[in-house]
């Protein structure tokens, strides 16, 4: 904003003139003392007043106040208000000293928006709760169309929302309308709540726990099934945030989930048919959790071998970004836990591939997840399937990066894993030539 001044330190400055010339002659600009926020020296440009009566820039002494600072920088007294009060004479008077020196590169301050307050939060939440009460759809969305703008504005204004509990209360709103008996009236409203929601997070328990419940993980997996871009980006995201926690309560909502009519098919389409890579890292980390924690995992992973999980996977992995590939190869782990999922990995030509290849080259996360898969198809085939599988392994250069695994250092269970397959591709080394993996590797023919 500002080009051709140059900052001085207020003590410095005191009582000079604005304009001095410098050595070679040229004119050089100094803000006002008055204009400058005591705490970053910089030209204000949003100035406010404390209780102390001392004006900062409300980016300053927001920052002051967030580290847990309760007194004034300047006098040190401590502050009876930590609502800072827009000080418009001074802006004003910033304003126009700036249109008066624009011929020397100053750009005027545009003015600034106010900050919501808590105050104003809470009684936009009241609200909420009084529509939701009477089952007033529209009201309700309204109200909660305008706490998404107002989150959109700025960042402080997101956090003075989510500070003052409208994770909750969406939470509680997206509940009661989910149970609603004209469901299809209140799709609207639910959608424009979820979409709140998701700028809200983390969600704290209470707000888990309304979320969590029956009717409200049926109306997200709906949403999840729905034709519609941004309800399925929505929902899936919702998602993650409830199954993704530590909490104890964490089993039962995979349970409820997986058991969730066409829950399993729809975040296997929004795999297959990505929408972005958010929502596409989203539903890879909750099938992930489904088919690792709960206590149908066995029923969730045939249907995901059915409707062809693997090769999706092996895809997703071969040029995918790390977090990415982390996931498909998180999921792929899992699904080779059953002969079912082995079997599809077996009979697919990307399979050997694309794990060597992910060895030491993605992050130490993939490696554990490659080095397990390796060692679950190994070990776990029958002796024509296993050997040929030892077979394709020696091709694509397996015993080298296992070597590397072993000599570069990793997780006890990675090196166990890591030390038996050696084992089994050592038994087979002699009856044929390892090859540069990257050399059968860029012969492969990839459906996409």
């Amino acid at each position: 904003m500002i080009s051709s001044w140059r900052r001085r330190r207020a003590a410095k400055r005191g009582g000079k003139l604005e304009q001095q010339g410098n050595e070679n002659g040229e004119m050089e600009l100094t803000v006002p003392r008055e204009f400058r926020c005591p705490i970053s020296l910089d030209l204000m440009k949003d100035p406010v007043t404390l209780s102390t009566g001392i004006t900062y820039d409300r980016e300053s002494i927001d920052k002051w106040i967030e580290a847990g600072n309760f007194t004034c920088p300047l006098t040190n007294q401590v502050l009876t208000c930590l609502e800072p009060i827009p000080n418009h004479a001074i802006r004003k008077n910033i304003q126009d000293w700036c249109v008066e020196n624009r011929s020397h590169g100053i750009e005027r301050i545009p003015t600034p928006r106010v900050p919501i307050t808590s105050v104003e939060v809470s009684n936009i939440l009241s609200k909420i709760n009084v529509a939701c009460k009477r089952q007033d759809g529209k009201g309700c969305r309204d109200l909660v169309l305008k706490i998404k703008l107002l989150a959109k504005e700025s960042e402080r204004n997101k956090r003075c929302i989510v500070t003052n509990g409208a994770g909750g209360v969406l939470s509680e709103a997206f509940l009661a309308f989910s149970m609603a008996s004209s469901f299809d009236e209140n799709v609207g409203v639910l959608e424009e709540i979820l979409s709140a929601l998701t700028r809200m997070f983390p969600l704290d328990v209470e707000a888990k726990g309304f979320l969590g419940s029956v009717p409200a993980m049926q109306c997200l997996v709906w949403f999840l099934s729905s034709g519609d871009l941004s309800r399925r980006r929505n929902a899936v995201l919702g998602l993650k945030e409830l199954v993704s926690s530590s909490s104890s309560d964490n089993r039962r909502k995979l349970n409820e989930l997986s058991e969730t009519e066409g829950a399993i098919e729809a975040l296997f389409k929004l795999i297959k048919d990505p929408i972005c890579p958010t929502s596409t890292k989203a539903a890879l980390l909750v099938v992930y959790l489904i088919i690792i924690s709960s206590s149908t995992k066995e029923k969730q992973v045939r249907k995901l071998v059915n409707l062809g999980i693997v090769p999706l996977l092996l895809e997703t992995s071969v040029d995918g970004e790390r977090s990415m590939c982390e996931k498909a190869l998180g999921v792929l782990d899992g699904i080779c836990n059953s002969e079912e999922g082995r079997q599809m990995a077996r009979d697919n030509a990307l399979s050997m591939p694309v794990l060597v290849k992910k060895i030491l080259r993605v992050s130490d996360l993939a490696t554990e997840f490659s080095v397990s898969v390796l060692w679950k198809l190994c070990k776990n085939g029958k002796v024509e399937h296993g050997g040929r599988v030892v077979f394709e392994a020696l091709q694509v250069g397996a015993f080298q990066k296992l070597l590397l695994v072993l000599q570069v250092g990793c997780a006890e269970k990675t090196k166990e894993e890591a030390s038996e397959v050696l084992k089994m591709l050592n038994l087979h080394r002699n009856k044929m030539e390892c090859v540069d993996p990257m050399d059968n590797f860029k012969d492969l023919k990839r459906p996409f």
